[in-house]
């Protein structure tokens, strides 16, 4: 057994990029393809910049935290649709038309959000960008799968991971780039259609999926396809496979989609796969991750960072450091696997969650106290009226400031020179400018959070969250649910996993500022933890490897398990984590096998 473990792997990533160089036209599938994932990784990080210009721009989306919160995620109660009809589109009409028709909505929402006069009308703007955001999520992942050797598929179906990391680091430093120009959030939001329109052109020079064109009798463009994806010798091989896992579906051919859906959800032989491939998506949510990458500027400021600049600039570390986080899982994904990289990534995410519940904590106990000893607010009549109306009875802090929807002006330190004081005003522009030009600070007026010493330790907290989390977990649910379902159920399994994946999302992203508001951060990074410990647990009991399995074994597996369990096998979850470790291996040796026989 000597280096066995590591020379597998090292032999596995060694073959991906032997393939990739000698065929780029399997590069070439992977990126095309995965401009969607840029298109998600875009919307998904500009609008955390922008939302501090809209709320700015737009008097009553600033007064309003659930329509804060609405802007933000109609995207993704309009994904969960998207994703949802994505299924049935890439059973019915194949992968490649539903990766048009998602470019094509998104497209026309990118351009209504840009000239959108009003929030509403931004609003429309956000669902049909989630509708085209939704169909991909389903779609591209599937079409990377189906049309990838399997020997590099969890590499090829990262790229998809990277290009949404990728889309939001461009959003950042698009963000930074408008931060001074008129229409600032416009230009933002707007900018999203280019990527559309280039995957639009790029979509038609691209074939169908092989698999879902012998599905569908159409074996000689599937034939054609495979001898472009494989050597020669292998395409015969592959056909057989797909026959093969063909024949196993034939009971289901008459089956309409919804009679398919309903089997799908109840099926013995189809649970395991749905257990978890779901859990995975929807777990992948719970544990904050859009939280970050959705309110990250927001985040910076309640630790402390007024500024929206220097917002934008700190949120661009996060992002940045996610990009490189999905470049890292695409070569460990299949030298690790999909389990154990999912292991790995959620232990360091409950550490980076640790360290940020006590963070905040500290800064909410260090708060500024609220002085009158700024009296402009008085003469000026703008002078918070929760404070005005207290009469000074008890003490007030920033915190509390903030926490009944005024601003805090941080000022002069107090007659003992160890604490810094404040005015705490109504929360206008008229407030902002005049705190603004008496201490001639841009980061004096504190509207989210409050300054404290701490706050570094919070960015370095994100930034640990984000490491541990985009290798891992950020890839690993995509990954398994673009593969671990039979061929007929495929697109329906994959989009019901996307579908509810995208709930979990509009359920943490529709509810972290009013979290924020009501239990405060430090209990809110509280909460994801402990969620991250019982997706842990998950993943231990539910999830098995598929690294370096074809689809066609991964669909026997799933065969042979329902055989057992009628047999009377209790330990289903235990025994399928098991036989996907047995057919690995005996994947591996079967491969060793006839290596030395060709050699012989």
């Amino acid at each position: 057994m000597e280096g066995g473990a590591g020379a597998a792997s090292a032999a596995e990533f060694s073959t991906c990029w032997s393939l990739i160089t000698q065929n780029p036209y399997i590069l070439q599938l992977a990126i095309s393809a995965g401009v969607g994932g840029l298109l998600f990784g875009y919307d998904t990080g500009v609008i955390s910049g922008a939302a501090l210009y809209i709320r700015d721009d737009f008097e009553a989306v600033g007064k309003s935290t659930f329509l804060q919160e609405t802007i933000v995620s109609v995207t993704i109660a309009a994904a969960i649709i998207g994703s949802a009809v994505g299924g049935f589109v890439n059973d019915r009409f194949g992968r490649k038309i539903a990766i048009i028709i998602a470019d094509i909505v998104f497209a026309v929402g990118a351009v209504v959000m840009a000239v959108a006069p009003n929030p509403w009308v931004l609003i429309i703007g956000r669902v049909l960008v989630g509708l085209g955001v939704g169909t991909a999520s389903v779609s591209v992942p599937l079409y990377i799968s189906e049309s990838s050797p399997a020997k590099i598929r969890g590499a090829l179906v990262s790229t998809n991971g990277l290009m949404i990391t990728g889309g939001q680091f461009l959003s950042y430093l698009i963000n930074l780039a408008f931060t001074r120009v008129p229409g600032t959030w416009r230009w933002m939001l707007g900018v999203a259609g280019v990527p559309a329109v280039i995957q639009l052109v790029l979509v038609f020079f691209l074939p169908e999926s092989p698999r879902w064109l012998y599905r569908n009798n159409r074996v000689e463009e599937s034939v054609a396809i495979l001898e472009r994806l494989y050597p020669k010798e292998e395409v015969p091989n592959q056909i057989a496979a797909m026959r093969e896992a063909i024949e196993l579906e034939e009971q289901d051919e008459n089956k309409s989609t919804f009679q398919k859906f309903v089997y799908l959800l109840t099926s013995p032989e189809l649970r395991p796969a749905l257990v978890a491939g779901v859990g995975l998506s929807v777990l992948q949510q719970l544990v904050g991750i859009n939280t970050v990458m959705y309110y990250s500027p927001t985040i910076v400021q309640l630790a402390g960072f007024a500024s929206n600049t220097v917002a934008l600039l700190l949120s661009l570390i996060t992002s940045g450091l996610n990009a490189l986080g999905s470049v890292l899982g695409m070569y460990l994904i299949d030298r690790t696997g999909r389990r154990l990289l999912a292991i790995i990534s959620l232990s360091g995410v409950i550490v980076s969650l640790a360290l940020l519940a006590p963070v905040f904590h500290y800064a909410a106990l260090q708060s500024p106290e609220v002085s009158m000893v700024q009296n402009y607010g008085n003469q000026s009549g703008l002078v918070c009226p929760a404070y005005a109306h207290s009469n000074n009875v008890l003490p007030w802090h920033c915190t509390k400031c903030i926490n009944v929807g005024c601003g805090f002006c941080e000022g002069q330190k107090s007659l003992q020179g160890h604490k810094m004081l404040g005015t705490c005003l109504v929360k206008n522009k008229t407030s902002e400018h005049m705190c603004d030009n008496l201490h001639h600070s841009q980061s004096s007026w504190f509207t989210l959070g409050c300054p404290n010493k701490l706050g570094w330790l919070a960015i370095l907290g994100l930034a640990l969250y984000i490491c541990f989390f985009a290798p891992g977990m950020g890839i690993v649910p995509w990954a398994v649910n673009s593969e671990i379902y039979p061929l007929t159920y495929r697109g329906i399994g994959g989009g019901f996993a996307a579908t509810c994946l995208w709930i979990a999302n509009l359920i943490v992203s529709e509810t972290f500022l009013s979290l924020t508001k009501a239990i405060g951060p430090d209990m809110s990074f509280l909460l994801f933890m402990f969620i991250a410990l019982f997706t842990l647990a998950y993943v231990i009991v539910y999830v098995p490897e598929t690294k370096g399995m074809s689809l066609e074994k991964l669909e026997k597996m799933l065969h042979d398990m329902h055989m057992e369990k009628k047999h009377g096998s209790k330990w289903s979850s235990f025994t399928y984590i098991m036989k996907g470790k047995y057919l690995h291996l005996n994947e591996k040796n079967d491969e060793k096998k006839a290596h030395g026989d060709s050699h012989a």
